[in-house]
């Protein structure tokens, strides 16, 4: 299990049965938003959490959760997000291997928002046409110029680090352009383009995003046999807002008081040992 504090909306801690049983193991997990955060950006609709022009690369510390210094002490699970650096991140989670002069190279660009299994299924259907994947990421702005609202729901950041988990992907383009270029494909010796059953958007000057690849013979409209999309699961959360909205304001009050007991019985037996040291 991360050790993400895990309790149930009345307080229970949920592995308690397995703690008992002395089959507990907790790693850190990785710092990042959490889903509570997500569903808040959903339900509020906002945008702070898009990253603009020369900030699409940066980390804006001021805004991370600390809650050593946050004096209205906020869950850091259930609270502001955290934001990513990115640099060390995004190398764990790649790969780090580059395509063999004989492998067939396969490219998919999109938002990939909310990472979920209709993505995986795509990933894997396109993974099975060529031997190297790789993914082009748009940013957030350009996300947000073809789904409106307030789509990405996860910035750039969030999205590469989802995307890289996914074992049938090599590698990533932050930031890749809408259209699928010309000087793209031969840079990363692309041979085969593929794009799933949504529609196609056009680019901002009208023209299809696809038309090179198209041109070339390569491109590949593929069914996955999986019809969700982002925006199916954004609007199932919309539906439950009330229920969501209650459960974590239950589920942040827990946490918090879970916390603060933590936190009180590590310094009393903390000073426990210093007293014996001293003691003795």
């Amino acid at each position: 299990m991360d050790d993400d504090i895990t309790v149930t909306a009345d307080g229970i801690d949920t592995y308690h049965l397995v703690k008992e049983a002395g089959r507990y193991r907790e790693v850190n997990r990785t710092a990042g938003v959490s889903t509570t955060d997500l569903v808040g950006r959903m339900l509020l609709l906002t945008r702070e959490h898009f990253k603009r022009g020369d900030k699409e690369y940066t980390v804006a510390l001021e805004h991370s959760s600390n809650l050593g210094t946050d004096s209205t002490a906020r869950s850091p699970y259930t609270g502001c997000s955290q934001f990513l650096p990115t640099t060390q991140k995004i190398i764990q989670f790649s790969s780090g291997l580059s395509p063999k002069p004989t492998d067939k190279v396969v490219y998919v660009a999109g938002a990939f928002d909310l990472f979920h299994v209709g993505h995986l299924d795509f990933l894997e259907a396109a993974h099975a046409h060529g031997d190297f994947l790789i993914v082009g990421l748009h940013t957030d702005l350009e996300v947000n110029r073809y789904k409106g609202s307030n789509y990405p729901i996860m910035n750039l950041h969030e999205r590469v680090l989802s995307v890289l988990a996914c074992k049938y992907v090599h590698e990533v383009v932050i930031g890749a352009p809408y259209s699928v270029t010309a000087e793209l494909m031969d840079h990363f010796r692309v041979e085969v383009v593929c794009h799933g059953l949504t529609p196609i958007a056009l680019d901002a000057d009208g023209s299809d995003p696809y038309k090179v690849p198209k041109q070339r013979g390569c491109f590949k409209v593929l069914n996955s046999g999986n019809s969700m999309t982002t925006e199916d699961i954004v609007q199932r959360i919309i539906r439950h807002r009330l229920e969501f909205e209650e459960r974590n304001t239950r589920k942040e009050k827990k946490e918090i008081a879970q916390m603060k007991s933590t936190q009180k019985e590590h310094i009393k037996q903390n000073g426990n040992c210093e007293y014996k040291a001293y003691s003795g």
